[in-house]
């Protein structure tokens, strides 16, 4: 909306003339507060000035001293503590990168030169404030992480420090090996879980902490360690090369005649671990169904969830996602074999189960290639980019939606299970039963998930999702599970549940 010039207001008797610098590094809340702006506009869901970024960012002044607040009048934004005006500035014109930035530069340093709390929070807490305010206007995953905390999310997204890729523990007085993670460089070797370490770099173990032999694994990337173990009274030395390794997010079981695949998160490995682990699955004799186990799981990397659906698929869309930035939206097409040569597959999830977990439960149960077991998922379908920031910070913006295969909106509706299992036992019983006669008691609520299109109208997924309510997962998941892959009757039955894209609107834009 245009805004109408006006003549300064009169300075209050007790305005402050602000000097430059102050405490507050004013270069690297400059360069910050630009490229913030810079990297928000383009690529939020909904489109907003740079105008309101700013406003909504600068309330962060009063979250942090609810004595200072931050109004717009008659053209000129200003600094009032109880009443009195701190400054007064110009407004610049809404879309104004560089006027914004030079504004909200210097009325958050107006308000440090002026309050106690200010100075006390410190500089990460005074960028932290302003982008915890204007994030509260978008959607509950966008957020600032400050430069810290930024650096331990990169190293769990990626590995972090070098290590051998070991997991010890204490047996007795003995310090054993765990786990040994197939990220790692540990995992080609003969080193494995039940050993006894003896030595790292020929130091003895013996009168050591579990901390501190845990601490001489890890070093710079590249560097060797030998590692001395025992196993049946004998004693074997292996030297490896010590590597970033990815947190280990997939583990095997077996159970009769399945396959259990217990999917943590989905990081930067997950999709390698799980070729390889269906790699090892296909080779267990008398194998009959597999069973991906995503209960609790959070998500993490949307690409990841992608191609470990493309193990399991032959060809087919395995998401949408959609949003204002050209480069939000794509049709994530898989294409290749499956690993698996069509064996039946039960996907079990619950009400923690979110985002990249989510998207590979609809992929694989919209393309009919598995039934999923359980209640309704938490509905995270909203897919952030990260942004890094001058001083070492992360923006995280939602830039894209995701849709599932058949063009249904994850966020708010999450994934519906076609065998629930938060309704009790005896619902859980009767829906196996008529299974086992071809009939799906969830046909209606999977049928009214895949007709839902963006809009989506809220009192609408709530009436879905009180079909099969959100909740923890328990053994009856892997009870219906197993029933299903013993009884194909049942299983096929359940897969019948989905709709045929021909039965259901095209995708929205």
């Amino acid at each position: 909306s245009p805004r109408i010039a006006a003549p300064p207001p009169p300075p209050h008797e007790d305005s402050v003339d602000t000097p430059a610098g102050g405490g507050l590094n004013l270069a690297v809340i400059s360069s910050v507060i630009q490229a913030s702006l810079s990297f928000l506009q383009p690529r939020t869901l909904e489109s907003h000035e740079i105008h309101d970024f700013a406003l909504w960012g600068l309330n962060g002044i009063s979250a942090i001293d609810p004595s200072l607040s931050i109004e717009e009048q008659q053209g000129f934004l200003q600094l009032t503590a109880t009443q009195k005006t701190v400054m007064a500035l110009p407004v610049p014109a809404a879309d104004d990168l560089p006027g914004w930035s030079a504004a909200i530069t210097r009325m958050l340093d107006a308000a440090w030169q002026h309050s106690a709390a200010m100075r006390s929070t410190g500089q990460d807490g005074v960028l932290q404030g302003f982008f915890d305010e204007l994030f509260n206007h978008l959607d509950p995953y966008s957020r600032y992480i400050a430069p810290g905390a930024a650096v331990s999310d990169r190293s769990t997204r990626t590995g972090g420090e070098a290590s051998a890729g070991l997991t010890l523990g204490m047996d007795r007085h003995a310090i054993i090996i765990t786990a040994v993670n197939a990220n790692g460089p540990a995992w080609p070797t003969s080193l494995a879980a039940g050993q006894v370490v003896r030595a790292v770099n020929g130091r003895p173990t013996a009168s050591h902490s579990l901390e501190t032999v845990s601490s001489w694994l890890s070093g710079p990337v590249g560097s060797l360690v030998r590692i001395t173990v025992e196993a049946k009274g004998r004693l074997s030395t292996v030297t490896l090369h010590r590597a970033s390794t990815p947190p280990e997010t997939v583990f095997a079981y077996t159970s009769g005649k399945h396959v259990i695949l217990h999917i943590t998160a989905f990081s930067a490995n997950t999709a390698e671990e799980m070729s390889q682990y269906l790699d090892e699955a296909m080779n267990v004799p008398g194998i009959s169904g597999l069973i991906l186990d995503l209960r609790g799981n959070r998500g993490g990397v949307l690409q990841q969830a992608v191609t470990t659906s493309a193990l399991m698929l032959d060809h087919g869309v395995a998401a949408i996602t959609q949003g204002r930035d050209p480069q939000a939206n794509h049709v994530w097409a898989v294409q290749g074999g499956d690993m698996t040569n069509g064996l039946p597959i039960i996907i079990m999830v619950d009400g923690r189960t979110a985002s990249a977990a989510e998207i590979l439960a609809a992929a694989l149960a919209d393309q009919k290639r598995g039934v999923v077991i359980g209640s309704a998922t938490l509905g995270k379908g909203l897919v952030q980019t990260i942004g890094q920031m001058p001083n070492g910070g992360e923006l995280y913006v939602t830039w894209s939606r995701v849709l599932a295969p058949l063009g249904w909106p994850l966020q708010g509706l999450g994934v519906m299970p076609q065998v629930c299992t938060s309704l009790g036992e005896s619902a859980l019983e009767r829906q196996l039963q008529n299974l086992a006669e071809g009939t799906a008691d969830s046909r209606g609520w999977i049928t009214a998930t895949r007709q839902i299109r963006y809009p989506v109208d809220p009192a609408r997924i709530l009436g879905i999702r009180r079909e099969c309510p959100a909740a923890i997962g328990t053994d009856s998941d892997l009870d219906a599970a197993h029933s299903l892959l013993d009884n194909p009757v049942e299983y096929r039955a359940a897969l019948s549940a989905v709709p045929d894209e021909s039965a259901v609107p095209a995708s929205g834009g």
